[in-house]
């Protein structure tokens, strides 16, 4: 009798720059993914958010988990740039975070900038 499929919470243990993006999805690592991404410290995740949802702290809440390996979140935002709300802002700023928004690809590119230099930056991008 074979196994049932089973459907795990999309998860690359590592850090990598993103190769390119578009068509919904991300290309890293020799990989592609499909969706929205948290680029955090422990790894890659897999993150529910499509362009459009509000940018609440809930959304957040693995970034807050890691807060303490994060000096800069970079917030893609999709194809356009929408500022955080106040509360969000006020929230990173809680956990001593300094968070950009910008166009998902804006942050794509600037985030694989900051991890080749080594610095403690996340990224949440929003799939174009």
């Amino acid at each position: 009798m074979r196994k049932p499929l089973e459907i795990r919470q999309a998860h690359f243990p590592g850090r990598a720059p993103i190769d390119s993006y578009g068509n919904g999805g991300f290309r890293f690592a020799d990989m592609s993914h499909r969706g929205s991404l948290l680029m955090l410290p422990s790894g890659i995740y897999g993150w529910e958010m499509v362009e459009g949802d509000p940018l609440t702290a809930d959304y957040f809440q693995r970034v807050f988990e890691e807060a303490e390996g994060i000096e800069v979140i970079l917030v893609g935002t999709g194809k356009d740039i929408r500022p955080l709300p106040a509360a969000l802002k006020a929230k990173f700023k809680e956990y001593a975070i300094s968070s950009d928004p910008m166009s998902t690809g804006a942050a794509i590119r600037t985030y694989n900038i900051m991890l080749a230099e080594s610095r403690a930056v996340a990224a949440a991008l929003i799939a174009v």
